[in-house]
């Protein structure tokens, strides 16, 4: 089959939409009254080319106006789990018999529908999740990044590979896919995570069992409906959603799943590895783990550092999203010398922030997404007033919704909780250092090791920065948050994970496995 794709040039990001210009709010405002008409949408299960019912139904509910049911969604049990599991085993040979050509222009023609529809993906985002039409806008435009920058590394890697030649024999190596992967994305990036965790796996040959998250049913459906179209066959793409305990837990386990790909929780991720590492009967692999678990992270500011640039990086930081990112800032570790500075520019921006519904593009801050989310990050903040200082919020905001004030805590010491747990809310803990070798030990001084930042002018700090603040992503004199497909592969280290730089160019490594093939020559 030649492929469809006219030509295949360098991969670039997607523009994010200038929503100065009145043309695109306008357009965005159209997308939200369209989507906002067509709720609650149904969503079903989509196993081995059919819709299922489940075992029953659950609603994902707006978190910014709980009174809207987002969508209705069946509920896969653990019998619906085990049939999408035969069904991709099945489908299994075909796809991957396909070219890497073939199963990339799935994802360029996947693209390019989502690119005329994105502001219908990032609309739904805004109703189901509580994201801001900038968030949202950001979150679509790395799942079309995604679907672009894969189609092109499975390209790569299906060229011929470089080998060091011998004489009297021919020899190559080829990649082939694994079999299998049950995928488990979060609901935080509810369209990039998923769609990238999803099609990394698929391009590469495999087949996929896919349970999006409980709270965002809606988006996933979106984006089945889009794979369909672009043309992945019945059985290569099985769609379950339904509870960890029993979808989850049975693909971790089956025998015939050779690997998950999960992002969530550090204690959900060390569960998967471990119940993961164990051989069932009829299992003739090891089963890989790609996880992406969370961070603690930190924005360092030093003595020299431009205090101006670093408190819009803080606030931006530690208040985008709610906090609900695992990037997010919960750690400021502030020196001394600009500390009082600092942490009075932070106070002010975030005392000024617009906190309601993200509906309305002037809210810079939306709800935390549930009910349980809630009542942790108000527990969190008492914690926080035994353990420090308030600064700002501290309390629940004004809606029909799951609102808070964005939280800000000094006097944080490395001791306590609010300095080592995640949160994953907008809560931003300061801690005052006197030095910069402190402020190093400071920020590295937790189990994670996922973004962190430092904002400083001296040369010779910011090589030693480099060496030794441990996380997958370092910035420098800039936020923490806000990696870029290609340009920033995204993926910690500890207890953030595996180290899958999602968005690099060895991301498909984890999804394929190298065969060397030797022929004597005549």
């Amino acid at each position: 089959m030649l492929s469809t794709t006219p030509e295949i040039t360098p991969f670039t990001n997607e523009p994010f939409t200038d929503f100065s210009k009145e043309e695109n709010v306008k357009a965005f405002q159209a997308a939200l009254d369209k989507i906002e008409k067509k709720l609650p949408v149904v969503v079903r299960l989509w196993i081995d080319g059919e819709d299922g019912e489940g075992s029953g139904t659950f609603d994902s509910v707006d978190p910014g106006q709980t009174s809207r049911v987002v969508a209705n969604c069946a509920k896969g049990s653990r019998e619906d789990a085990v049939k999408a599991v035969v069904g991709a085993h099945k489908a299994f040979g075909e796809w991957a018999a396909k070219t890497p050509g073939e199963r990339a222009d799935v994802l360029f023609r996947a693209a390019r529908a989502m690119r005329l529809h994105k502001h219908e993906f990032s609309a739904m985002m805004v109703y189901e999740v509580g994201k801001s039409w900038v968030e949202a806008d950001g979150d679509t435009a790395e799942a079309i990044d995604f679907l672009e920058f894969y189609a092109r590394e499975a390209l790569r890697y299906g060229r011929k590979q470089p080998i060091t030649p011998l004489p009297g024999e021919a020899n190559e190596l080829v990649y082939i896919p694994l079999g299998v992967g049950a995928v488990i994305p979060p609901w935080n990036f509810p369209l990039a995570i998923l769609v990238g965790m999803t099609t990394a796996a698929l391009v590469a040959g495999n087949t996929v069992v896919l349970k999006p998250s409980s709270d965002s049913p809606g988006i996933a459906s979106m984006f089945l409906d889009l794979m369909k179209d672009a043309g992945v066959p019945p059985g290569v793409l099985q769609f379950v959603p339904g509870p960890g305990s029993e979808v989850g837990n049975t693909w971790v386990e089956h025998p015939m799943v050779r690997f998950i790909s999960f992002t969530g929780s550090m204690e959900v991720g060390k569960d998967i590895y471990e119940k993961a590492a164990k051989v069932h009967e009829g299992q003739i692999w090891l089963k890989r783990v790609v996880a992406e678990m969370g961070g603690k992270d930190f924005i360092l500011v030093d003595e020299d550092a431009d205090v101006d640039s670093a408190a819009k990086g803080v606030h931006a930081a530690a208040f985008g999203f709610q906090g609900q990112k695992c990037s997010a800032c919960s750690r400021l570790i502030v020196h001394e010398k600009v500390h009082d500075e600092l942490v009075e520019k932070v106070v002010k921006l975030t005392e000024a922030t617009k906190v309601g519904h993200p509906s309305d593009h002037h809210n810079f801050m939306g709800p935390v997404i549930n009910e349980a989310a809630l009542k942790k990050t108000l527990e969190y903040i008492e914690i926080g007033k035994q353990e420090g200082k308030l600064l700002a919020g501290g309390e629940k905001a004004e809606g029909e919704g799951h609102y808070l004030k964005p939280t800000i805590f000094g006097d944080i010491e490395r001791s306590h909780r609010l300095f080592k747990e995640e949160i994953f809310a907008p809560v931003l803990g300061i801690t005052k250092v006197s030095s910069f070798e402190e402020g190093i030990a400071a920020a590295n001084d937790t189990i994670f090791g996922l973004t962190g930042a430092y904002y400083g002018k001296d040369e010779a700090k910011i090589a030693q920065a480099k060496r030794e603040l441990h996380c997958g992503n370092l910035y420098i004199n800039r936020k923490c948050t806000g990696a870029l497909v290609g340009s920033q592969p995204f993926g910690g280290f500890n207890m953030s994970g595996t180290d899958s730089k999602a968005g690099g160019r060895d991301y498909l490594l984890l999804f394929l496995q190298a065969k060397t093939i030797s022929r004597a020559s005549r």
